[in-house]
């Protein structure tokens, strides 16, 4: 037991030291391709994990400094775990390598397939005399993700709030204590406290669903004790076009969810489409052609992704090889379609396989290591003088997803999970499966520092409940 104890704290202490002391890197080595990586989410960030940086002069280019772990995004909207927990600073990764990594904080707004280069410009608040360059390239890899899908309907840009992004979960934190606060106002008319505590998520996937879990703990477990005159009065509802919440889960767990949410009575709106989205009230035609008007104080979108501009400008250019609207085309080793030593992958491609965190980092962790292989073949000098890059890679072994099985929190101390064992998917729900999401989200996280941190932010909500101050 002593050694074992001994063990741990060993380990964990190492573990500390090597993420607060970078190692000394070596600087660029002109002689080497570039390899430019734009992008910090689950496929960048996983590349970034596994390449060797004495292969290539890797260049990252991302308008955010950090990734984020996106699964538990939901619960930073409420105050169970902090915004701080689940990011980690993109140098905290690219200090550790070998040889020097370049980052620069920038949007790429344009992408020459031909030339072999990319328009980067800095969309900061803070800029200095130059905020726009071009960088060359040998090897690219788009791992730009992917934005929300408004579906083109007119006043969700304005009116809806999003959870994608950090400073979406920001928003609707401040967004709903100001509808709590407000709704708490002397004077307020009854009918206006019952719109400004009505909350409506639209989108019934794992994002929409485990944000109506989180807000319903925060309301049952918070709201309840600091505003005791408007807990009985808060409403939540779940808009969905299809005939169910969850359509990847198996119909087990959908009913298992949807019974949960009845319990727990978030009203779920199944077969309705909203068609319009007003400052404060949306317009939706249910499955049998009748429209409704709800009122709302806070409404979340969370739907389907669409490309961002510089993949579809990018699509654009190679109308012959690129004629899906939904992403680029890659082959099976990850290749887009109509080019040269480029490469994409998660959210900003269109494949077979869904749009999951869990696709994009096997793809990250599969292109490391074909270029890392790509770039130790083409170092012996007869194989790069008689082989190809394209020839070289068709050698190589293809991508194969793995699917790792679907979990999704549904509130009230509950979540559900598919997990393939054995060849067989098997169905798991309830308090059990709860504490499994837990621990597997907390195995998932990249380092020391956020396990330990989202750790503490779960006992913290448990001793002390959540902050319920509006900053």
């Amino acid at each position: 037991m002593y050694a074992t104890a001994a063990g741990s704290v060993t380990y964990a202490a190492t573990k500390v030291y090597y993420n607060r002391h970078p190692m000394v890197q070596s600087p660029p080595d002109p002689s080497k391709k570039t390899l430019l990586i734009l992008g910090t989410g689950w496929g960048a960030a996983s590349i970034l994990k596994g390449i060797d940086t004495s292969l290539y002069n890797v260049v990252v280019v991302s308008p955010r400094n950090y990734f984020l772990f996106t699964p538990l995004l939901p619960s930073c909207t409420v105050g169970t775990i902090e915004h701080r927990s689940i990011m980690e600073p993109i140098r905290y990764i690219t200090r550790h390598k070998q040889c020097a990594v370049k980052f620069h904080e920038a949007n790429c707004t344009d992408i020459d397939p031909v030339n072999k280069t990319v328009t980067v410009e800095d969309q900061s608040e803070i800029k200095g005399k130059v905020n726009k360059s071009t960088l060359k390239y040998d090897y690219l890899v788009v791992a730009v993700g992917a934005e929300n899908n408004t579906f083109g309907i007119k006043g969700v840009t304005e009116h809806a709030c999003f959870l994608k992004e950090i400073w979406d979960a920001r928003k609707i934190r401040t967004r709903l204590m100001d509808c709590i606060e407000s709704a708490a106002f002397p004077g307020q008319p009854e009918e206006e406290v019952k719109r400004l505590l009505h909350m409506v998520v639209v989108g019934g996937g794992p994002t929409g669903v485990e944000y109506a879990g989180e807000l319903h703990d925060f309301l049952v477990e918070d709201l309840v004790d600091w505003y005791p005159d408007l807990a009985d009065k808060v409403q939540l509802s779940l808009v969905e076009g299809q005939s169910s919440v969850l359509p990847m889960f198996s119909r087990k767990l959908i009913d298992y969810t949807e019974s949960t949410f009845k319990s727990n009575q978030i009203n779920i709106l199944t077969g309705s489409a909203v068609k319009e989205v007003h400052e404060k009230h949306i317009v939706i035609e249910t499955s049998d052609k009748q429209r409704k008007e709800i009122p709302f104080g806070l409404l979340v979108w969370a739907t389907g992704n669409t490309q961002r501009s510089v993949v579809r400008d990018l699509m654009g250019k190679l109308p012959e090889a690129q004629t899906s609207r939904r992403g680029l085309l890659v082959d099976d080793h990850l290749r887009v379609q109509g080019t040269n030593g480029m490469w994409a992958l998660g959210d900003a491609t269109f494949t077979k396989y869904a749009p999951l965190a869990q696709v994009a980092s096997q793809q990250g962790t599969y292109l490391a290591k074909l270029l890392n292989r790509l770039g130790k073949l083409e170092d012996t000098t007869t194989t790069a003088a008689t082989t190809t890059p394209d020839e070289l890679i068709e050698k190589l072994r293809p991508f194969r997803y793995s699917y790792q099985g679907s979990l999704a929190y549904i509130g009230a101390d509950r979540a559900i999970a598919d997990i393939p064992i054995f060849g067989q998917t098997v169905a798991s729900s309830g308090v059990a499966t709860y504490l499994f999401w837990k621990s597997a989200y907390v195995n998932l996280l990249f380092n020391t520092r956020n396990q330990s941190m989202v750790t503490t932010d779960w006992v913290k909500k448990t001793l002390f409940g959540r902050d319920i101050s509006r900053e």
